[in-house]
């Protein structure tokens, strides 16, 4: 945690300067298309649903570190609508949608605006479970899923997924925020001699 609020302390201080459109569009571009791919291989490794959006939304937080919010936001919304269009697996798609794509956005902008640290941790874990809830519920209301499909125990089991779902998602945060931190000290300076004005 402390780790993600140090890197965007860094990268206030890094001085960065300003890339053009056509480099913020093809960034953005790109960015897209690899996590449409990435989203996609869950057609041959089904039982990845939760870890592949997860890895797309690792992604999303390298355009928020680089251009902005704004741009984060257009491509997970570009990334969305494809993935739910393309993708056969919902529930995969369901889980970008929901909470991985906009998450990195959230959690920066937490970062930015809350000083205490574990106001922030509860407001992460309230819309990590809210989010979890929605899309299982559309999953069920519109894309017809039956509980049988998402857990073998039933209403039993899906408490005990949640549990294990929120320890996912505590493991994730802090590897995304050591991402922030490795990629603010060692890979952004390589990234911006590509995309240079």
């Amino acid at each position: 945690m402390s780790s993600g609020e140090d890197g965007n302390k860094e990268k206030k201080n890094s001085g960065s300067k300003k890339m053009r459109t056509s480099a913020k569009t093809a960034v953005g571009g790109i960015s897209a298309a690899l996590s449409v791919v990435v989203m996609l291989l869950s057609a041959v490794v089904p039982f990845l649903e939760y870890a592949l959006p997860a890895a797309a939304s690792w992604l999303i937080t390298m355009i928020c570190l680089e251009l902005d919010k704004k741009w984060a936001f257009a491509t997970y919304v570009s990334v969305s609508l494809l993935s739910l269009m393309m993708l056969t697996n919902k529930e995969t798609a369901m889980m970008y949608v929901s909470f991985f794509g906009y998450y990195p956005i959230l959690k920066l902008f937490f970062e930015e605006k809350i000083n205490r640290k574990w106001v922030i941790w509860i407001l992460k874990i309230i819309v990590f479970n809210a989010s979890v809830f929605a899309a299982y519920y559309i999953l069920i209301k519109l894309f017809a899923f039956r509980i049988e499909d998402l857990t073998e125990n039933g209403v039993k089991g899906l408490v005990t997924l949640d549990i294990m779902m929120n320890v996912m998602f505590v493991c994730y945060e802090i590897a995304l925020s050591k991402f922030i931190m490795i990629y603010l000290k060692v890979w952004q300076k390589k990234f911006r001699r590509i995309f240079k004005n």
